[in-house]
């Protein structure tokens, strides 16, 4: 099919789409607050006069994505002191995480719905000197009227699994243009810059993993590890937890023996907290929930049989709770979640067997001895139950995982060298 023909079917079909789009935001709104505010501004209708043209524009479509893109904006600005940043986000994690980024001259918006009168509205509106598109992120629309506009797009953090590929290659006439249309895609491992290669992108260049630079709170990790000795008892976390990984762990929980380690579920969504604090308590389990108390746990949690960590911004607080950590989404077929925060903790790391999502990070840190490969989420609760209780093992895979974090930094200063000329 043509792209002039494939263009159109989509920015059609997008434009019908519409009015579902803005109730599912709204819908979304009714437990996440952000997601109702200014819904204009998803459809790139702004008031007032346009700002002062130049920022450098950074898209981060959630809270990972924004948490590896202040490690970008850090380097970007130690080259460039007086950058002044345009933000833009898909989600309410990743606009709230934001706000902690934001300078003056800098500012914040949401990324327009991709059809071209948004896109266009947009480019018009904000006028940027240059767009970074963090990890995955390649819009059809986007990326034919940035080329347009004159605007250079990078794609940093950039990787692409094979799955991914293979959808690419269904779609080839609607992606393929867009991502010849990449200026730069700065990948995170050789293998992802291959595949990148292979959907059209000209211009790839391998520069690691943005996620090793990110700074972790020593005082949440301390903070955790105070909760830790007050529980006195062991913490076993299922972190970053996915549908149905939750209803498993606590059908095999309820049968290991007692006496059992503390258990803590941090689910990846907050809109799930409600639905995991229901299924704790439909497996017959006395629950604590981090929402409910302050600074410090009181003294009937300690007795629970699980926490949950329905907060946001808290995971290096509850990787120095945890002893050992289940990664979540690698125990169902999801691709599993980021495990460089956790070893960046000492946090040592059971993965499942699908984590294709990171799926070289995850092999580095099972070489360097911070994580290990179970099987199954039954193998791996009896692992961690069997770690928690082996304290010479569980350290020893702790300081792994910290020099595993620490010796693969820099891609943050790497990619601002070969950004900002561009600009």
């Amino acid at each position: 099919m043509p792209e002039g023909l494939a263009l159109a079917l989509y920015a059609a079909a997008l434009r019908l789409l519409t009015p579902l789009y803005l109730l599912r935001l709204w819908r979304r709104g009714a437990q996440e607050p952000l997601y109702r505010q200014d819904l204009r501004g998803r459809l790139a209708w702004y008031r007032g006069a346009a700002p002062e043209p130049g920022r450098l524009w950074v898209h981060a479509v959630s809270l990972g994505e924004t948490r590896a893109a202040s490690a970008l904006i850090a380097a970007l600005r130690e080259r460039e002191p007086g950058l002044r940043i345009l933000l833009t986000h898909s989600t309410a994690t990743g606009r709230e995480a934001a706000q902690a980024l934001l300078r003056e001259g800098d500012a914040m918006a949401w990324l327009p719905y991709d059809t071209p009168g948004a896109v266009r509205r947009f480019l018009r509106h904000w006028r940027p000197r240059l767009g970074v598109l963090m990890e995955t992120e390649v819009w059809p629309v986007l990326q034919r009227e940035s080329e347009r506009a004159g605007v250079p797009m990078v794609l940093a953090n950039a990787r692409l699994s094979e799955k991914s590929l293979r959808q690419g290659r269904r779609f080839a006439a609607l992606l393929r243009p867009a991502a010849r249309r990449i200026t730069l895609a700065l990948a995170q491992t050789q293998a992802d810059a291959e595949r990148i290669r292979a959907m059209g992108t000209a211009r790839v260049e391998v520069a690691g993993n943005l996620k090793y630079d990110i700074a972790v709170d020593p005082a949440l990790v301390a903070r955790g590890q105070a909760w830790a000795a007050q529980v006195g008892r062991p913490v076993l976390m299922l972190a970053v937890s996915r549908e149905g990984e939750e209803a498993a762990l606590l059908d095999c929980w309820r049968r290991q023996p007692a006496p059992r380690p503390l258990l803590a579920i941090v689910p990846r969504h907050p809109q799930r907290f409600d639905e995991v604090a229901g299924l704790v308590a439909a497996a017959g389990l006395s629950l604590a929930r981090r929402s409910h108390w302050g600074d410090t746990p009181p003294p009937q949690a300690a007795a629970a049989d699980v926490w949950l960590g329905d907060s946001m911004r808290e995971m290096p607080l509850y990787y120095g709770l945890a002893r050992v950590a289940l990664l979540g989404g690698s125990f169902e077929p999801l691709g599993g979640q980021n495990l460089i925060e956790a070893a960046a903790c000492g946090c040592p790391v059971l993965a499942g067997p699908h984590t294709f999502n990171f799926a070289e990070a995850t092999e580095l840190a099972l070489a360097a001895g911070a994580a290990q490969r179970c099987a199954d989420l039954s193998h791996a609760i009896d692992a961690g139950v069997q770690l928690c209780h082996h304290a010479d093992a569980q350290v020893l895979m702790s300081r792994r995982g910290s020099a595993f974090a620490q010796a693969h930094r820099g891609a943050a200063a790497r990619m601002a060298a070969v950004i900002l000329p561009l600009a």
